[in-house]
């Protein structure tokens, strides 16, 4: 009798404790269905394209932070970086005959060429930078990549002069609105991130990259200690994680048809708060990149659903400020209950 009543308050607690670890995805599935109700158009086929189009990019800058939050780092320098990026593939692509063209005897170049070399340039600079930075210099990831925000985005108002960057080759526009697989559905936005979950779903599980990653969040001495070089590690993930910035900003100024650099501003922070809701702890070792898309997800649906119940734009800030919060405080009250 003891024992079963034991196993029954078991079971009650690993309920009330599931529901509060998973308040807020629990909260947006159950405000989505009311807004539904409410508004039919809510889950038409054109809001549907609406929603994969947005967390497309959102989820390939969650990819990237990922991995740097996997291991106890973070990266304030990744909308700056998507921001950057955006425009620096959106001066390569002008048009030739484009009357405010930033560069005025720069040829339009091939759109894949541009996001290549962009995501490798942007990988051995920034990346490898941040990657010293935190585990050379010992600078708390935090401060260091505050830094680098503020440099990034200084680089970005030289480069473009603090102007918009507009006219922008049809075949790099077009193709964020087409579909590789004639699927109207499916944008090439939402391909192109499909593509990278399986990447770096293979990259977390099945490669030697994804068991010291996993082992350097969960006990950095006892990583180091093991012969896993952690310095080189963290310079991987930040290497990795500025490539994704690059291709996000790729992704970005094809879908917005045009650049600033002020593109991504903030970005980060929703990236991280996806991560954390979607199970991946700042307090590293745990995450998963399907948890990372229902973080997304959740935030992308939280702001469609504002929109229509027609809520004011300010109040939707206000909003997303107190999810990100709460997201982080369930979070460390999970590592607080694990210890």
């Amino acid at each position: 009798m003891t024992q079963n009543v034991k196993k029954e308050d078991g079971k009650k607690l690993d309920v009330v404790q599931f529901l509060i670890s998973n308040a807020l995805i629990i909260l947006i599935i159950a405000s989505a269905i009311f807004v539904g109700i409410q508004n039919p158009k809510f889950f038409s086929m054109a809001n549907i394209k609406n929603l994969l189009a947005n967390t497309s990019v959102r989820m390939i800058i969650a990819l990237g932070i990922s991995g740097v939050l996997i291991m106890r780092n973070n990266d304030l320098s990744a909308g700056r970086q998507v921001g950057l990026a955006g425009c620096i593939c959106a001066t390569l692509l002008q048009r030739a005959d484009y009357a405010e063209k930033v560069y005025k005897n720069l040829e339009p170049m091939n759109m894949w060429l541009v996001c290549i070399l962009v995501m490798i340039g942007f990988a051995l600079t920034i990346g490898i930078i941040n990657g010293l930075v935190v585990s050379k210099l010992h600078v708390p990831a935090f401060i260091g990549t505050y830094g680098m925000q503020t440099v990034v985005y200084g680089i970005a108002l030289i480069y473009t002069g603090a102007q918009p960057i507009g006219g922008l080759v049809p075949e790099y526009t077009d193709w964020a609105a087409g579909s590789f697989l004639n699927i109207p559905l499916l944008p090439n936005l939402a391909i192109i991130t499909f593509a990278a979950m399986l990447l770096f779903w293979f990259l977390y599980n099945h490669t030697p990259y994804g068991k010291k990653m996993y082992a350097i969040g969960g006990n950095p001495d006892a990583a180091e200690v093991s012969g896993i070089n952690t310095t080189k590690m963290t310079i991987i993930s930040y290497m990795i994680a500025a490539a994704t910035f690059a291709l996000a900003g790729f992704m970005l100024g094809a879908k917005a048809g045009g650049t600033s650099s002020n593109l991504a501003n903030g970005y980060e922070l929703f990236a991280i708060a996806g991560c954390t809701i979607g199970g991946v702890s700042v307090s590293g070792g745990t995450g998963k990149v399907s948890g990372i898309l229902v973080g997304v997800l959740v935030f992308e649906i939280l702001k469609i659903e504002m929109t229509f119940l027609g809520i004011d734009t300010a109040w939707t800030y206000i909003v997303q400020g107190v999810v990100i919060v709460v997201a982080i405080a369930l979070d460390i009250r999970k590592y607080i209950a694990k210890k």
